[in-house]
Parts: C-alpha cells; sequence; structure tokens
C-alpha cells in the first residue's frame, strides 16, 4: 500500500503538469525484497525531449536535442528546459521565477537587454540587438544520473555538490519563438493511475478481510469453555 501511495502521487504530479513547459516525467523504479512486495525505492526522471510548440513570443525558446537553459538562482547554478523567458525589471533576461540567464560570454552573469529594441536569438544561443551580440546563452549538458540531478521546483534542476561540473551542451540548438511541452504521456499516465488505484483499493480490502479473520478468530477459537 506504501508503494502504490507513492506510486498514486507520482502519477497525479505528472499529470498535473501536463501543461508545465519543459516539464520531466517522472518514473517508477522497483526492488524486490523477500516477501516479493514490490516497492519503490526511488524515482527516475525522464529526460526525453517533449513536442516544440510554436508561440510567435521572441521570449519563448526551447533547445531542440540534448542540453539545458543554465540560470543563476540563490541557490547556484540550475537548469532548465522551460524557455518561457521575460525582461526583469532590471531588463534582464529571467525565468518567471526571477532566475537569470546565464552569459558565456560574461563567465556565467545576467544578459542585459533593451527592452525597447527587438532580440534577436541565434540557433547557438547568440542574444542580439540592432545586429550586435550583446550575449550567448549558457546551454550546458548536466549530468542526469539520479545521484547527480534533482528536481526544483516542477521544471527545474539543481546538481548535488559531489556532481562534476557540467560541460557545454554540443549539438543543441536554440529555436526562437517556441516552447517544449511536457514529456508527460497523458493517455498512458491516465491508464496508470486508474490501474494503481485499484491496486490500492484491491489491498484495502485484503486488509479487511486479514482484520476481520483475525477479530473472528480471537472471538470464536479462543473462547474458555
Amino acid at each position: 500500500m506504501k508503494s502504490r501511495m507513492e506510486s498514486l502521487d507520482m502519477l497525479a504530479n505528472n499529470i498535473a503538469n501536463t501543461g508545465t513547459a519543459g516539464f520531466k516525467s517522472d518514473r517508477e523504479f522497483y526492488n524486490l525484497y523477500e516477501a516479493q512486495l514490490p516497492l519503490i525505492e526511488s524515482q527516475w526522471t525522464d529526460f526525453s525531449q517533449g513536442s516544440l510548440v510554436q508561440t510567435g513570443n521572441p521570449l519563448n525558446l526551447a533547445i531542440s536535442g540534448k542540453g539545458m537553459f543554465a540560470l543563476n538562482s540563490p541557490s547556484g547554478t540550475v537548469f532548465t528546459r522551460n524557455g518561457d523567458f521575460r525582461i526583469s525589471k532590471t531588463n534582464q533576461l529571467e525565468t518567471a521565477d526571477g532566475f537569470t540567464l546565464r552569459n558565456v560570454l560574461d563567465k556565467g552573469n545576467p544578459i542585459t537587454v533593451d527592452p525597447l529594441q527587438p532580440i534577436d536569438i541565434l540557433k547557438d544561443g547568440t542574444v542580439q540587438q540592432s545586429g550586435q551580440p550583446i550575449g550567448q546563452l549558457e546551454i550546458d549538458s548536466p549530468d542526469s544520473t539520479p545521484l547527480s540531478l534533482s528536481k526544483l521546483g516542477n521544471s527545474n534542476f539543481i546538481m548535488s555538490p559531489q556532481s562534476s561540473p557540467p560541460a557545454l551542451a554540443q549539438g543543441a540548438e536554440v529555436m526562437q519563438g517556441q516552447l517544449e511541452q511536457s514529456n508527460v504521456p497523458v493517455s498512458d499516465t491516465a491508464v496508470k493511475l486508474v490501474g494503481v488505484m485499484r491496486q490500492f483499493e484491491m489491498l484495502q480490502k485484503a486488509i479487511s478481510v486479514d482484520t476481520d479473520m483475525s477479530r473472528r478468530g480471537l472471538e470464536e477459537v479462543a473462547k474458555v469453555s
């Protein structure tokens, strides 16, 4: 029942984030113990790419290929595939959480733009205004093993202190005016959710029957003649 409850929570969170740009679905990892009862020992994240959708917003960016946008946050450098960016009050490119995009050309410092001028972003991450480069987005390829990269909120990731520094992503292309959708398979997840709920109900009934048998055993077998 514990493993089924954990699975329900995980699947419900996946479904709740089907509309979150750049969200990566969680999956189950099982281990069999002596009692042959499956327990979720840990969860793993599916980093496969979601579909890219045109939005027409020049501050919406998507990555085609492997890699993540590197961000400055109070917790240090974090990573995301959610390219729904905006211009901050201080004219810096940032996320909805207020994390600024790191500039490869300026040691990871934020990228400052002119909010009155159009912004062009090339496939290699170069940010241009009036035909002049003003920065380049840092697209990294952090180690995505379970012990190295963990979720921070719904669409951000942070590396463990023991992880090796991330390298710049190779072959990744930045697509301006597009957003990467969640990679949650909605129909498949919904079917799994119903199946897990049924399993949980069956386990509840099994415990109820076992409790009733124990009660009857105490009442009828343990009578004093």
